[in-house]
């Protein structure tokens, strides 16, 4: 709902987060769903992670930030983030709660919700995203929300189906009165996902390899200029966008949980140098990795989701 946001610029501030004790969505595990509860007001919080995330504002309030545009959040409000797009929130109210989703796109593979392909809500641009617009929305969301929650909780037998059915809910919800641009991605074009799966697994590994647009076409199966145009379908971004987001989500992690070197870091991740790595990271995350790596350990490992 484009009245709710406010443009805003991200301050020097922001804090990316990476919790290395903190279970990321694989193959083997692929959703990983939290309760995250937070005591009383925070401030911006940067997060990036492995899979997409759907979180649902259960109590209190908080701020939603993409790049450049916040969005307020109250209990009954969705977010959804794409993989390793930076994303924050800063949490306004004594206490908030919400369940937080994360899952590889494998995990809904190619379902359709009513006539569109689930991921075109993720392959938009934020601003362009379905927003909880209604209160029948709103009230919608608050008891999917609810029921995920105790999914999460009691852990009974076949509860990562049952959150499956959940999240389909809820997205079918969102976009039922949701028009999407007219270069997303359409219920006609789903089957692409699995096309590209083989390049999404080169890069989810703990550390993800350079990899080329040729390689990833290969692994693929399909031509270069096929795969490169078939995967903006799918993700959003080009290929190389979503690779060097990879590699920079590795570099976060290793500032945050080694005493490594900004130049060690940046051969470990596949840059040139400590300013090709210090370039980009600016640029995607407002913040330099020196700057970064100055916040206080205890706030590093907070184990506390978005």
């Amino acid at each position: 709902m484009l009245s709710q946001r406010s443009r805003a610029s991200l301050s020097p501030d922001w804090l990316i987060r990476a919790r290395p004790s903190t279970p990321v969505p694989s193959a083997d595990e692929p959703i990983v769903g939290q309760i995250a509860v937070r005591p009383g007001p925070s401030p911006l919080v940067v997060d990036v992670h492995d899979g997409m995330e759907v979180g649902i504002m259960l109590e209190g309030t908080a701020e939603r930030h993409f790049q450049d545009f916040v969005v307020p959040g109250k209990p009954g409000d969705v977010w959804l983030c794409a993989m390793w797009e930076p994303h924050g929130r800063r949490v306004v109210s004594a206490h908030t709660e919400n369940v937080v989703l994360q899952f590889i796109p494998e995990f809904l593979g190619e379902e359709t919700i009513g006539d569109k392909f689930w991921l075109s809500l993720f392959a938009v641009d934020p601003t362009h995203r379905p927003w909880v617009s209604t209160p029948e929305v709103r009230a919608e969301a608050l008891a999917i929300g609810d029921q995920m929650r105790r999914e999460f909780e009691d852990r009974r037998r076949s509860w990562e189906y049952a959150v499956r059915l959940l999240l389909l809910r809820l997205l079918f919800t969102l976009s039922r009165e949701w028009e999407p641009p007219a270069s997303s991605v359409s219920a006609g074009r789903s089957v692409g996902l699995t096309r590209i799966v083989p390049a999404l697994s080169l890069l989810r590994v703990p550390q993800p390899p350079r990899v080329g647009l040729a390689d990833a076409a290969d692994a693929c199966g399909l031509s270069q200029s096929r795969f490169a145009v078939l995967f903006r379908e799918m993700m959003g971004v080009t290929f190389a966008k979503f690779a060097l987001r990879a590699r920079l989500a590795y570099a976060a992690h290793r500032l945050l949980s080694t005493d490594m070197s900004v130049e060690d870091i940046a051969a470990e991740a596949h840059f040139t140098d400590a300013s090709h790595l210090h370039r980009h990271f600016v640029r995607h995350y407002r913040q330099t990795p020196a700057r970064y790596r100055e916040q206080p350990r205890a706030a590093r490992f907070s184990s506390d989701d978005s």
